[in-house]
């Protein structure tokens, strides 16, 4: 199967002046794609397709990726439902779920796929999902969402984390069973929460976890949200786990309030250690009258990986989600100040694992020959108008396959 694209517009290197990057280039070009990768990129291809799409001198980006969402559990696609005040914090939250839970049982799986359709037209090509697993719910949601996944194994990659809600040893040893039960489904990764808050017991909490994850040869992905020097010190003990079990599977920190608490010494030594074990960070570029943004550039400029994600779109704990990367990528440059093109379209490697069309010094090092075509089709100029003025999407492409498209109103740079 042969996929033409023709009169793309592809970002090809940074203007300047005084030394300041004022303007991001641009080219017009065809693009062939074969067997789910890009063979051909050239002006005016003189090329033969089973599939041919007219840019109509559209922004060629990188698709998006969503690292942090729980699509078992949401109000999306059922009307609008605001969350109850949570009196008593997590526990509040924790206690509804014993109850509301299994009542949603029957509309889960269809507010699953609501959501994994809603995420497609936002142009995104792969998604993490934490799934819960508790005294309840037990491994009924990891069959579920393995269920509405597989339905799009043609459209989007996925990653499955069997996510221990409820805390991993407050429910007794009975619930370690259950646990195991969901790790023999086929995840891709085991959860975990706040180790010292939830569980009270650091040492145990990541012994089991790192002793599962071995056995069952599964990543693991930690939801911190401890602050200060009590969550950097749980961040530690998970740094010295991965060290003294030798742990190779990706390890990632979701959250991680400690990081945008603690002072410059503090994260300089954290960020060092989790560069050296390929540790990894997911956020939400929290806004809040507390700190909890963390510091996402300087993680990156210190070899810290670094993702976002939503965590919800409209569930029992947050109204607030929209599952719309462009406008977590707009709320993030708002939130640090940038306004210029080069610290804007550089920020777009948070939405896309890494990639960006133009790397740090402006050579173009995206698409090439042999890259798999995973890419959105966008009515922008650049990386930067994009995420400034959020501009649409209309087509989004996955392993060289239209997985959507729409007509949208074509208005370039002028648009408002």
């Amino acid at each position: 199967m042969k996929q033409l694209i023709r009169n793309a517009r592809l970002e090809t290197g940074y203007q300047t002046k005084d030394e300041v990057v004022i303007k991001t280039n641009t080219e017009i070009t065809d693009l062939l794609i074969e067997e789910g990768h890009f063979t051909k990129i050239g002006p005016h291809l003189q090329e033969s397709a089973d599939v041919t799409i007219d840019a109509k001198k559209q922004l060629l980006l990188p698709s998006l990726r969503e690292m942090h969402i729980h699509i078992d559990k949401t109000y999306f696609g059922n009307g609008w439902q605001a969350p109850i005040p949570a009196k008593n914090g997590i526990y509040t939250r924790l206690e509804e779920e014993k109850t509301l839970l299994p009542e949603q049982l029957e509309v889960a799986e269809q507010r699953a796929h609501t959501m994994i359709q809603h995420y497609i037209r936002l142009g995104h090509t792969h998604i993490r999902t934490h799934v819960n697993v508790d005294p309840q719910i037990k491994t009924k949601h990891v069959q579920l969402v393995k269920r509405v996944l597989q339905d799009y194994e043609n459209q989007i990659t996925y990653e499955i984390v069997a996510f221990p809600q409820h805390g991993l040893l407050r429910n007794g040893s009975e619930f370690l069973t259950i646990l195991e039960d969901a790790l023999k489904l086929g995840v891709t990764h085991i959860g975990g929460v706040d180790p010292a808050s939830l569980d009270r017991n650091i040492g145990e909490v990541l012994a089991t976890t790192f002793a599962l994850a071995k056995k069952y040869n599964v990543g693991i992905d930690m939801h911190l949200h401890d602050r200060d020097t009590l969550g950097a010190f749980e961040i530690h003990r998970i740094l010295d786990f991965i060290e003294q079990k030798k742990f190779s599977q990706p390890v990632t920190l979701s959250h991680a309030f400690a990081l945008a608490g603690i002072s410059d010494n503090e994260l300089d030594e954290l960020m060092q250690r989790m560069a050296e074990n390929k540790v990894d960070v997911t956020t939400t570029v929290v806004i809040s009258d507390e700190n909890l943004t963390l510091p996402v550039k300087k993680l990156y400029d210190n070899g810290v990986t670094v993702s976002f994600g939503h965590d919800s779109l409209t569930d029992h704990w947050s109204p607030f989600g929209t599952g719309d990367t462009i406008q977590k990528l707009n709320l993030f440059i708002e939130r640090c100040g940038y306004i210029d093109e080069y610290q804007i379209s550089q920020s777009l490697r948070y939405a896309s694992g890494g990639i960006t069309p133009l790397n740090e010094q402006g050579e173009q090092v995206w698409p090439k020959i042999g890259d798999q075509a995973n890419l959105i089709l966008v009515d922008a100029v650049s990386s930067a108008h994009m995420i400034a003025r959020q501009c649409p999407i209309s087509t989004v492409v996955s392993a060289g396959e239209i997985i959507y498209q729409t007509d949208i109103a074509l208005k370039g740079a002028y648009r408002g």
